[in-house]
């Protein structure tokens, strides 16, 4: 059956997890209310839970993630978008079957949420943008937030320009001591060469007057 089949229930589910949160424990029993749809329209209460975490939170992926940078980072260059959540299988499990780590983990998840815009707000005053984030539910039940982006098109624009200038102004000043290096020698030439030009006129009147004297 597709989601339109099944919002009725799911926005059920949606209001029930917000009083979840807001206390230890609900009056209504969770698990119990997946039980009785998933047997009402033949869906498991697993697939439910995961159309209502998608209709609440958006892109959910159900897998297992390492904590390694590599693994991170692998998720973060495989998602775009801000509204990323990846729950690992087992942990799903604790949630569909236990209300209090449902609320637990909607809680770690709305948290993300809460938190976005003021992260968002600091990278933006470095200059960068997101192009990719969201927050990642260990097999261990801990929690990982990720980032990843770049320099804002205009700030990258700007840098770009100032290196530019700088790496104009570097040729030039190498330009310029070319310049006074050649002129330099070009004067150092010219000195030789005079002093060669007196030294050719000199030596006639030297050489007489040294034929002229008595060793």
């Amino acid at each position: 059956m597709g989601i339109l089949g099944i919002q009725d229930m799911l926005t059920g589910m949606y209001l029930h997890a917000g009083r979840t949160q807001k206390s230890e424990v609900s009056s209504t029993d969770f698990t119990e209310l997946l039980q009785q749809a998933g047997d009402v329209r033949n869906i498991s209460p697993k697939e439910i839970y995961q159309e209502y975490l998608k209709i609440r939170y958006g892109n959910v992926m159900i897998q297992d993630v390492g904590k390694d940078q590599r693994s991170i980072d692998s998720i973060g260059a495989g998602t775009s978008g801000t509204g990323n959540v990846v729950i690992a299988p087992n942990i799903l499990e604790q949630m569909v079957n236990d209300p209090q780590k449902a609320a637990y983990y909607e809680g770690k998840i709305q948290h993300y949420y809460d938190t976005l815009p003021a992260c968002q707000a600091q990278l933006s005053l470095m200059g960068h943008e997101i192009h990719s984030s969201g927050i990642v539910i260990h097999p261990d039940g801990t929690v990982t937030h990720y980032v990843s982006g770049d320099l804002k098109p205009e700030v990258r624009a700007r840098i770009e320009a100032q290196m530019r200038a700088e790496a104009e102004a570097k040729a030039e000043r190498k330009r310029a001591y070319l310049r006074q290096s050649e002129e330099a020698a070009y004067l150092r030439r010219l000195e030789m060469e005079t002093a060669y030009h007196r030294l050719d006129i000199g030596a006639p009147g030297l050489i007489s007057g040294l034929s002229g004297m008595n060793f």
